[in-house]
């Protein structure tokens, strides 16, 4: 494992060292190592069942693999539980939305935000104080750069179970967002929208990746090829478990293995244009 200041040096932000997760015979991850980049956008892609959720929940602490380790900044996570993690700077939405329908927008959002909360309970009561000016503050950032990011004024007061899916997407980057994470993991955040929604959503992993304001490092499980190799600087392959590549997009479009595997001759074709 290389050392915290020589990963700050190299500008590694989260690795995976040798990772193996099994359930039963199954082996969902064999010896799986990745090394994501500040201020990169790392996709990992791979047919169904090939292990890219597995390794989502082993990077947020859902599971805790049975060997190997997972580091962030050099500190050794495996067993930090997943609110840890995000204290520390890991957010994830999730392939199926999981928002509070019957809560507002604005509302939804102002939960990730309470983590960050450091007023005790009597003045959070009573609002006084430190507890006021720090309310002030993260209700500045969630409506003035969360919501304002998202285009989601219009709506910020509707119940999100009442919104379309594409909107509750939106929900639930903000929420992830309020966070303040370092890391922004995105599983399937394109799943079952339209073009013109997944057209919004690209455009806005996008800004979060590169604005000022942002600059988070994102990593990205994707099915839409065309999206991955346009957002990417580097993709992750995985086959049932198994790494088979960690390259940039042309690499991975040029790799044999993987277009027989993954992409196709069809595929392929489409996503150079």
């Amino acid at each position: 494992m290389v050392a915290a200041n020589e990963q700050n040096k190299n500008g590694i932000l989260l690795e995976l060292e040798d990772v193996h997760m099994s359930f039963g015979k199954v082996k969902a991850l064999n010896g799986i190592s990745l090394k994501v980049r500040k201020g990169q956008i790392h996709s990992i892609i791979g047919p169904n069942g090939a292990g890219k959720t597995v390794m989502m929940n082993v990077i947020n602490g859902l599971y805790h693999p049975q060997k190997g380790g997972v580091f962030f900044k050099g500190q050794k996570i495996n067993h930090l539980k997943p609110y840890v993690r995000a204290k520390l700077g890991l957010a994830r939405t999730f392939q199926k939305v999981e928002v509070f329908g019957g809560m507002t927008v604005l509302d939804n959002i102002r939960l990730g935000r309470h983590i960050h909360y450091k007023s005790g309970i009597l003045s959070g009561s009573l609002y006084l104080g430190k507890s006021a000016k720090e309310e002030i503050e993260h209700r500045t950032f969630i409506e003035e750069e969360i919501i304002d990011l998202l285009e989601i004024e219009s709506i910020r007061n509707k119940p999100v179970g009442m919104l379309p899916y594409g909107l509750q997407k939106r929900v639930e980057l903000g929420r992830a967002l309020a966070l303040g994470p370092e890391i922004l993991i995105l599983d399937e955040p394109l799943a079952g929208l339209n073009l013109e929604e997944v057209e919004d959503m690209a455009r806005f992993i996008l800004d979060v990746n590169e604005e000022k304001r942002w600059k988070l490092t994102c990593i990205l499980v994707e099915h839409d090829m065309g999206v991955v190799m346009d957002l990417s600087d580097k993709i992750f392959v995985l086959n049932f478990g198994n790494m088979i590549l960690d390259g940039t997009p042309e690499e991975v479009q040029n790799n044999p293995e993987v277009i027989k595997a993954y992409l196709g001759e069809e595929d392929l074709y489409s996503t150079r244009g």
